[in-house]
This record gives structure tokens, C-alpha cells and sequence, in this order.
């Protein structure tokens, strides 16, 4: 996350707008790949900001490769996400208002293997039961384009 981590230099923790992506992946049982966030300790989807010159769906499969392990054919566009809902405050005070392009996955290949400093761990999960410890950000992610009920 270079390209934020150099605008935060400049304007410290104060509000950005923050482009990004997300990325669905299940597996054949249809459960969710989630990842246990180092910041915030709960489980979060998998994705991140744009970098410059980056494209949404390159994003899309960096974020896959760096926090998963994994690699898609395919990213199928499911929607964009934006406006005051998307605000996040992280634990240690920089605030985004995300702009967020949700993409599935298809195609994956690959081990679900931790491969930076973001997760402790990861893990499928069901979209018909209650997620434990779920990230309340993730979780109106999910709520709002469908893929758990509310």
C-alpha cells in the first residue's frame, strides 16, 4: 500500500477517499474465504487499495496473491460500493471512505497461505450461519451485495 501509505505522510490521519477492491472466493462447498485481520483481530474479506497506474481487477489479484496465496482465472464484477456506509476507521486512527469494486473469483488455484504482515490466519465460512467475530465492515460488504442475508 505505497501510494496511501505516502498520501498519510502528508495529511496524517485525516479522512481519504480510497479506492479498492475486494475479492470473493469460495470453495466448492460454496464458504467464503475470510482472513483473520492483524489490526482489527476479527475476520475480513480479501482485498485492498489501488496503487497507481493499477487497474480495479489488477488490484483485485495482487490483494488475492499477497493475502492468500492464490491466484483466479477469472474476476466476475459484482458491484461498486461508495458513500458514507463505506467510511472505516482503523484501529490506529487513519480514516477511508472506500470506494470499493466487489469482485468473485473463479478459477482459483492455489492453497489459501498466509503471505503478508495483514492475516494471522485464514479460513472458508458458511453464508448460512452466523459468522463469529466477523469485521463489521466485511459484514455490510457482504450484506450488501447479497452473499449473506440480513
Amino acid at each position: 500500500m505505497g501510494y496511501i501509505m505516502d498520501l498519510r505522510k502528508m495529511v496524517g490521519s485525516r479522512p481519504l477517499i480510497m479506492a479498492g477492491a475486494c475479492v470473493i472466493v469460495k470453495n466448492d462447498a460454496g464458504h467464503i474465504l475470510l482472513q483473520k485481520r492483524t489490526d482489527t483481530k476479527d475476520w475480513g474479506t480479501i482485498g485492498g487499495a489501488l496503487e497507481l497506474g493499477e487497474s480495479l481487477e489488477e488490484a483485485a489479484a495482487r490483494e488475492l496473491l499477497e493475502e492468500a496465496g492464490l491466484t483466479a482465472e477469472k474476476f466476475t464484477f459484482v458491484t461498486v460500493l461508495s458513500g458514507k456506509e463505506m467510511y472505516f476507521k482503523y484501529p490506529h486512527g487513519d480514516e477511508v471512505y472506500n470506494v470499493l469494486a466487489v469482485y468473485e473469483a473463479t478459477g482459483v488455484t492455489g492453497e489459501p497461505t498466509i503471505q503478508d504482515d495483514e492475516g494471522l490466519e485464514l479460513a472458508y465460512f458458511p453464508l448460512d450461519k452466523p459468522i463469529a467475530n466477523l469485521n463489521p465492515f466485511s459484514e455490510l460488504l457482504l450484506r450488501k451485495t447479497g452473499y449473506i442475508q440480513t
